[in-house]
């Protein structure tokens, strides 16, 4: 058997894993909420609206996901 897992290194994989995702998430929102706006696919611009908040939204998200995984860096 090995010895103890230091549960400490996990702690500064997490918050990385977190904002690579948040990331993610928000390039996914900005790409369909962006083709909705622009070309009508895939919700056939219901709500114009909608997609301008979402697209906002999503590059909030961005924006904080990207200043935590330089400060977690």
């Amino acid at each position: 058997m090995s010895g103890p897992r230091n549960p400490a290194s996990k702690a500064f994989f997490m918050p990385k894993a977190l904002s690579i995702i948040g990331m993610v998430v928000a390039a996914l929102l900005i790409l369909v909420f962006g083709l909705d706006l622009a070309i009508e696919f895939p919700f056939h611009r219901v709500d114009i609206y909608i997609d301008i908040g979402m697209l906002i939204g999503a590059l909030a998200l961005a924006y904080m996901s990207w200043t935590t995984y330089r400060e977690v860096k």
